[in-house]
Order: C-alpha cells, then sequence, then structure tokens
C-alpha cells in the first residue's frame, strides 16, 4: 500500500467513478490508475468498488470506509507538509482564496488590501464560481478557505463558520417608478420583469420562499450569476433587478438607484467553510478574522474542534 493508491482511489470518487477524468486530473494514465487500485484491493482483500465489465459503477460498503481513512491518511500527510512550512517559512506562502463573484467583487477588496500588507510575502490566489463548485476546490485542496453564502451546509466536511448577514435591494434606472414606492411591497415588484441571480447563487431560495409565500408568480425574465451582469442589463431597460444589498454603490452605478427590499426577504449568511482536520497555517487565521472580526484564532479553532453543527449568528 502506498500513498499514490489512495490517492488515485479517492481521486476516482471525486470524479464520479471517472476512471479516465481522474487520470488526467492525476497527470497518469487511465491503465495505470486501474492497475494500482486493482493491487490496493488484492493487498487488501477486499473490493473497494463495484464494477460492471470494465466500468467502475459504484462503491462497495467496505470501499465506503476505506476512502473515508485515506482521505485522513492523505490528509495528515498534508498537514504533516504544513506543518514543516509553517515553522521552515513563517509568514510565507501561498492563500488559496475560493469564492463567488459578489464576494469577490464587493466584499474581499478591502480585505485583501489589509492582508497584503500585513504579510507581502503570502501569495494570494483567488478563485470564482458557483457556490457549490467553490466548496468542491476547498474539498479537493485546490483551496484553503471557501467563502459563500449558499451550500456550505451541504458539506459535512467543511467546518462551517458564519461571517454576517445581508439582504437585498431592488434596482431600477433612476427614474423608475419602483424605487419611489415606499413602503416596497412584493406585489409592487410582481408587477415588473425582474433579472436577478441564477438559482444556485446568492440567496435566490429566499427570494423565492417570500413571493411563493403570498402567492405571487415572480416575472424572472433573465437570471445571471454575478450583480454587475444584472445592473448592466437593468441599464439597458430589460427590467428591473434584484440584488444584493452591499453590490450597490451609488458613486459607481450612474443612472441607477436603489430601493431597500431588506423587510420583504429572509436574511442571508455568508459563511467560510474550512476543510475538516487539515493544518491551517498561522495567515490563514489571520485572514480569516480580517473577514469576519468575531472569528479570531481560538474561534476557529472551537468550532473545528466542536464537530459540524452550523452554529449561526
Amino acid at each position: 500500500m502506498n500513498f499514490q493508491q489512495l490517492r488515485y482511489i479517492v481521486e476516482v470518487d471525486r470524479n464520479g467513478l471517472n476512471v479516465s477524468e481522474a487520470a488526467e486530473t492525476l497527470f497518469t494514465s487511465q491503465p495505470g490508475v486501474s492497475k494500482q487500485i486493482r493491487a490496493l484491493e488484492e493487498e487488501l482483500g477486499v473490493a473497494i468498488f463495484v464494477r460492471h465489465g470494465k466500468r467502475i459503477v459504484d462503491v462497495t460498503e467496505p470501499g465506503r470506509e476505506m476512502l473515508n481513512i485515506a482521505r485522513r491518511v492523505l490528509a495528515d500527510a498534508d498537514n504533516l507538509h504544513r506543518v514543516g512550512e509553517e515553522f521552515r517559512n513563517e509568514g510565507q506562502g501561498r492563500l488559496s482564496i475560493a469564492t463567488t463573484h459578489t464576494q469577490a467583487r464587493y466584499k474581499l477588496p478591502k480585505v485583501i488590501a489589509e492582508f497584503t500588507r500585513r504579510y507581502p510575502r503570502v501569495r494570494l490566489e483567488l478563485h470564482q464560481g458557483s457556490p457549490r463548485q467553490v466548496c468542491d476546490m476547498v474539498l479537493s485542496g485546490d483551496a484553503d478557505l471557501v467563502i459563500a453564502t449558499e451550500a456550505i451546509s451541504d458539506y459535512p466536511d467543511l467546518v462551517m463558520l458564519p461571517c454576517y448577514q445581508w439582504n437585498r435591494g431592488v434596482v431600477a434606472p433612476s427614474d423608475h417608478p419602483i424605487l419611489k414606492a415606499k413602503p416596497l411591497s412584493l406585489e409592487e415588484i410582481a408587477r415588473w420583469p425582474i433579472i436577478t441571480y441564477d438559482s444556485a447563487f446568492t440567496g435566490r431560495g429566499q427570494m423565492n420562499k417570500a413571493f411563493l409565500g403570498r402567492g405571487l408568480k415572480p416575472n424572472v425574465v433573465l437570471t445571471a450569476i454575478d450583480s454587475d451582469v444584472i445592473k448592466t442589463y437593468v441599464r439597458m431597460g430589460l427590467g428591473i433587478g434584484i440584488v444584493a444589498s452591499m453590490a450597490f454603490d451609488p458613486l459607481m452605478d450612474k443612472g441607477l438607484g436603489m430601493n431597500d427590499a431588506g423587510h420583504l426577504f429572509e436574511s442571508s449568511t455568508t459563511r467560510i467553510g474550512i476543510r475538516r482536520n487539515v493544518w491551517l497555517r498561522g495567515y490563514i487565521y489571520a485572514f480569516v478574522e480580517l473577514f469576519a472580526p468575531a472569528l479570531n484564532r481560538h474561534v476557529v479553532e472551537a468550532a473545528r474542534a466542536g464537530g459540524g453543527t452550523d452554529p449561526g449568528l
């Protein structure tokens, strides 16, 4: 048994049991991966995967336990390297953040500016994607932490750290009558074509729930994955936009206005997700605290030790 074999079975599972895709991810050949997995199964005396002909179609019951152990072993091996790096090159290294567009565009710039001032020798990487994509980046080890609103709670292997709550506003051209609606109502919003986030993004579930609760069917004519795209099409007159309130800047968004809609929708909570049982370098704790000041090192370590229950805000 060796680390390479453990990586192979974990990667095959992560790639939906597709051996070819796993081999491509690992920069090796499909026959080589299959051969090493067979050798591991023979050594252990049990099948890890269920096969139909040459195709892997499922994971056996003992295979699921072995995959869990393999993940822990690989994580611990990675932690050994991280501990050595921490004490060998204090304050120097890489921090990879996976997040969605709204966080990257509107919440992170000031945090990143201050972090780079404090840790000039740490190279920052910023990856963007859907909530599920960015969570997967952390689970695969491609990123150190994820910042997102949706999806983190669906990943038991991620420790969840609630950061802040936010709500929504309606954006429209400056002369649009909806900006004068006081108080703004769901019925008024439902009168107009709506441009808002894709269903996988940024609190869309709370929006849908609010309209459904009033028996309304909003006329969503266009969805997008980020706020800037939504505001672009609002400027073109295709509809009114429902966006995160943080995504509107009166100085930058010339020609648009926003009517607060926080009283109409449930608040959404943005969280940081960190892979369970992974060693965190000191500057990662510092970044988390810069983003959410309540999440100091003691709080983060307590959350990691306390299991998977989301503590909320």
